[in-house]
């Protein structure tokens, strides 16, 4: 099944969504180390209050929540053999991006290539699915028109033969 260039871009958002909150989230929740209850429910209580209270940790939970729902709406029209793909290899690279941005060591040369080698997977994943230009459509349309006209005479040239 082909993908439209809306799908994918979406498919990037969900991308872009999930891998650039991962090391904000990471960052915002280093303060939970800290926090010690005698029992655990009330432990799960007090991290859950110690995260949700916190801007720094919540925006980036919602903004992460937002590309949670995206994907699942995108996935209603979109083949899931691109749409898995699209998604999980692009989170990771958004995810060392935005933590290098932040001052993270991402592991040098080799992640920089396993970068590359995972952006030229995906594109190939993506023009083999998805329609490009408008020639390929208009090319496509053409040989489709001259197929359907191609048929209507034949379909003629048969019912003249029954009839006639």
């Amino acid at each position: 099944m082909a993908a439209s260039l809306g799908q994918v871009l979406a498919l990037v958002l969900v991308a872009a969504l999930w891998g650039g909150t991962q090391p904000l989230l990471k960052r915002a929740s280093a303060g939970l180390q800290r926090v010690h209850e005698p029992t655990w429910a009330q432990q799960l209580l007090q991290e859950m209050k110690t995260l949700f209270l916190n801007t720094e940790y919540l925006m980036p939970f919602l903004l992460n929540q937002c590309g949670s729902l995206l994907y699942y709406l995108t996935l209603a029209s979109t083949d899931l053999t691109l749409a898995v793909p699209i998604c999980n290899s692009l989170a990771i690279i958004f995810t060392l991006i935005v933590g290098k941005a932040l001052g993270e060591d991402i592991g040098g040369k080799r992640a920089v290539a396993g970068m590359v080698l995972t952006v030229i997977g995906i594109s190939l994943c993506i023009t083999s699915s998805v329609p490009w230009t408008a020639e390929l459509q208009l090319h496509g349309k053409g040989q489709l028109q001259t197929l359907s006209q191609k048929c209507k005479r034949e379909a003629s040239g048969t019912q003249s033969e029954r009839f006639g």
